[in-house]
């Protein structure tokens, strides 16, 4: 088992009027290393930006079965962020 999993998330776009069809959730690989996932997500976050794709969707870094992300990103902001554990508050990495 690995140490750490990034995670995309993406809530497809849809047109006035349209449904919800619900968040998708697929795991893009599983990484000894925390910086590796990071390295991954920090790739898959800025090709996502690149493509012009009007779907919202976020990339974590996470223990596998855990709900708190050690690293953050989404695409319609250009800042990252991290999880500070003892105040469960967001911190913009500079």
């Amino acid at each position: 088992m690995s140490a750490f999993e990034l995670v995309e998330f993406v809530e497809p776009a849809f047109q006035e009027g349209g449904v919800f069809t619900g968040t998708q959730e697929r795991v893009l690989g599983e990484f000894n290393l925390e910086a590796a996932a990071i390295e991954a997500g920090r790739k898959a976050w800025n090709d996502f930006r690149a493509s012009g794709s009007r779907d919202v969707a976020w990339w974590i870094v996470r223990v596998p079965g855990e709900t708190l992300a050690r690293w953050i990103a989404d695409a319609g902001s250009p800042v990252e962020r991290v999880l500070d554990l003892r105040t469960n508050q967001l911190i913009d990495l500079k």
